[in-house]
């Protein structure tokens, strides 16, 4: 029993270290596609292909673990977001920058399909709650990464770097937890794909995605200065934190997919408030909904699609579907759509989908 508490120990604590280094190098995108615009020669609207490369490479870490998931360790997926943070620092040139977003959201995507279903499924019962903690961690990184940024003098390559760094340092004290591969852990049962609720998840994250990327670029449109616009990120995602620690109280007690509705209507009525009123408050504000669309979406479709290998990566890749999609789509859109026209996008989409999640309430009961 206590080998098997320290496991779990162990467990958690490298998910925390890295879900924390994952949160930090995911948030610097936002504010640093402009300084990536001044560096290498393009708009803005060009540098937010960043923020796809990193969700691309995402996907393709996450494909590698619905093949070979069973060999993938902590420390494999840590090694990837070292390596291609280090290649985003460098700064070599646009293309060899895009290749480093890749290979570091290929790592991101591999931490996630790794850790999620291992925690959840370590703490039985208090799953759902573990797995908020787990993922709350991610906003601490998140918070702190704009802030820093802004300390280093807006500089792609300290901030960067030093999320290489942190990385390196994890993969470093990872423990045993950090070199065990998933098939020591997981049992493979049935594969049953449900496409109504991965169809939800595609279209949160992808809204999840542009609020983290393009947000504070929706900001400096709006007449924000672009160091008070990462300074807004890091109160987006202390609020998304609040959030996510809220909810490990009260996961267990919650039906999954009405956790996500709630989200996603409330996710609405702040966007909505950000194109009428106040685009920095209510940009702020949105980081609670934002914070419980991961959870409450996984925790449905792992309800509905079993505990096979092949579950975890297949959900995380429909969420990273539209995490790809929904930046390039967006970006562009963004130029000719106004001062406030982004937060009047994400407001069409997330009461659209809201009323569709409470047409699908009843199918979608855990």
């Amino acid at each position: 029993m206590k080998d098997l508490i320290r496991a779990h120990a162990g467990l958690l604590f490298a998910g925390v270290a890295t879900f924390v280094m994952m949160g930090a190098g995911q948030s610097l995108y936002g504010p640093a596609l402009p300084a990536f615009s001044r560096l290498f020669g393009v708009t803005v609207a060009e540098a937010g292909v960043l923020v796809s490369a990193h969700w691309v490479g995402c996907f393709i870490g996450v494909g590698f673990m619905y093949l070979k998931g069973g060999v993938v360790t902590p420390r494999h997926t840590l090694a990837a977001m070292a390596i291609g943070a280090a290649g985003v620092a460098a700064l070599a040139g646009w293309w060899a920058t895009i290749a480093g977003a890749v290979v570091f959201g290929m790592g991101y995507g591999m931490s996630t399909a790794v850790f999620n279903p291992r925690v959840m499924r370590a703490f039985g019962d208090k799953g759902p709650s573990m797995l908020s903690l787990l993922n709350a961690t991610f906003g601490i990184g998140a918070i702190a990464a704009p802030l820093v940024f802004v300390q280093v003098g807006s500089d792609p390559r300290w901030s960067f770097g030093l999320t290489a760094a942190l990385a390196a340092v994890i993969w470093l004290f990872a423990g045993p937890a950090g070199r065990v591969g998933a098939a020591a852990v997981e049992k493979v049962q049935a594969f049953r794909p449900h496409w109504g609720i991965l169809g939800f998840g595609m279209v949160a994250i992808g809204m999840e995605a542009c609020l983290i990327g393009l947000g504070p670029t929706a900001l400096i449109q709006a007449g924000v200065a672009e160091a008070t616009a990462a300074e807004l990120l890091s109160a987006f995602f202390v609020v998304f934190l609040l959030a996510r620690v809220a909810l490990i109280f009260v996961a267990h007690r919650v039906e999954p997919f009405a956790l996500y509705t709630y989200s996603i209507a409330l996710a609405g009525l702040c966007a909505l408030g950000a194109a009428l009123w106040s685009p920095a408050v209510f940009f702020v504000a949105m980081g609670a909904p934002a914070g419980l669309f991961f959870p409450g979406f996984y925790v449905t479709a792992s309800g509905k699609m079993g505990e096979d290998l092949r579950v975890p990566p297949t959900i995380i890749a429909s969420g990273l579907v539209g995490g790809i999609g929904a930046p390039l789509i967006v970006a562009p859109l963004m130029v000719g759509m106004g001062e406030r026209g982004f937060f009047w996008l994400v407001t069409g989409v997330t009461l659209t989908l809201t009323v569709a999640a409470l047409l699908s309430f009843r199918r979608m009961k855990v």
